[in-house]
């Protein structure tokens, strides 16, 4: 529950800003006037039909979060994703349980991928909330799927497999919404069964200031399977 409030109050600005800072730069090279006009596209993508603009941008978004993703599970950076992954009972509010640098990072290369390839972003930004909601429901303590769809949308059942032990299948199911990124690269996980338990095998500190610092502790560390 801290971690809901935590991750609204304090993160999600700082990675606000760290978005703006990233982004500076862009406006020398785009020669936009301003961050504003920056926001509203530039080049050949940026002057297509908003909708067209706002289904590829989706695209870009999840295929680069997925590498993002993948990046984290590696041993350099698993001590800062393993804050999420902490959560011996899987459900809604695991969404919320992210440590800053692991929001920041994210956000400012997947902001500035868009951006420097022409994009429109601000198309987007009636479409954040739905993007929190995906993510509360990808936790979610069900075991739900999309039927045939299965292997095309991200699903509660899919994401289960994704927070189970490393034994069981955690280095599986990256994509936060196309599975298509885990079936051509090798990282789709979806048996019949659902996961017997969820967490990680560190001892990480169960209250907030400790998580927080965790990651920058030395210490022995297991070695996720991609990394």
């Amino acid at each position: 529950m801290i971690y809901w409030f935590f991750t609204a109050l304090i993160t999600k600005p700082i990675a606000q800003v760290a978005v703006i800072v990233t982004l500076a730069p862009l406006l020398w090279l785009t020669g936009s006037s301003s961050f504003e006009s920056l926001l509203r596209g530039h080049g050949p993508f940026g002057r297509q039909p908003p909708l067209l603009q706002a289904v590829q941008m989706l695209i870009v978004i999840d295929f680069v979060g997925y590498w993002l993703h993948r990046a984290f599970h590696s041993a350099k950076l698993w001590r800062v994703h393993a804050i999420h992954h902490s959560s011996a009972e899987l459900d809604w509010l695991s969404a919320a349980r992210l440590h800053p640098l692991n929001d920041i990072v994210n956000k400012r290369i997947q902001a500035m991928t868009v951006v420097a390839l022409g994009y429109a972003p601000a198309l987007l930004a009636g479409a954040l909330p739905l993007f929190t909601a995906y993510a509360i429901f990808l936790h979610a303590n069900v075991s739900w799927d999309f039927g045939p769809l299965r292997a095309l949308l991200a699903s509660p059942r899919c994401h289960r497999w994704h927070h189970t032990s490393a034994e069981q299948g955690r280095d599986k199911n990256f994509a936060g919404l196309l599975p298509l990124w885990d079936v051509l690269f090798g990282s789709y996980y979806m048996p019949e069964a659902q996961p017997l338990c969820f967490g990680v095998s560190e001892k990480i500190p169960a209250h907030l200031l400790g998580q927080l610092l965790w990651p920058f502790k030395s210490g022995r560390v297991s070695a996720p399977q991609n990394g």
